[in-house]
């Protein structure tokens, strides 16, 4: 003999035990879907938005890196420029250094650096 209590319990069980919701609370498995396709739409638009971004950001930083590239090469050849103007300075002095060595000495040997009280 059973009780009424357990006859609504055993009438509830399903497997294993696992009470049957009621179809009022439960909701189609269409609105879950729906729900889940709307989240995935938000994402995948977030996413879309981010990476449009990022290759904004993307072709921005390659054009900074090419006038940066441009700057270097300029600034080497001003470098360059420099180091030859500075080498020729460098030359040419040696050279006047020479000459001058050299005017001494002829002035010496024809002995127009002697003064008549010497």
């Amino acid at each position: 003999m059973t009780t009424s209590e357990y006859d609504w319990w055993w009438g509830k069980k399903v497997n294993d035990n696992i009470p049957v919701l009621s179809q009022e609370i439960t909701r189609p498995i269409e609105k879950y879907l729906q729900v889940i396709s709307s989240e995935l739409e938000i994402i995948k638009q977030d996413f879309e938005k981010k990476s449009l971004e990022l290759g904004r950001k993307i072709e921005q930083l390659e054009e900074e890196k090419m006038r940066l590239r441009l700057d270097v090469n300029i600034q080497k050849l001003e470098a360059e420029k420099l180091r030859k103007g500075e080498n020729k300075a460098e030359e040419d002095l040696d050279s006047l250094k020479i000459e001058y060595k050299k005017l001494r000495l002829s002035i010496r040997t024809a002995g127009l650096g002697k003064t008549s009280e010497q």
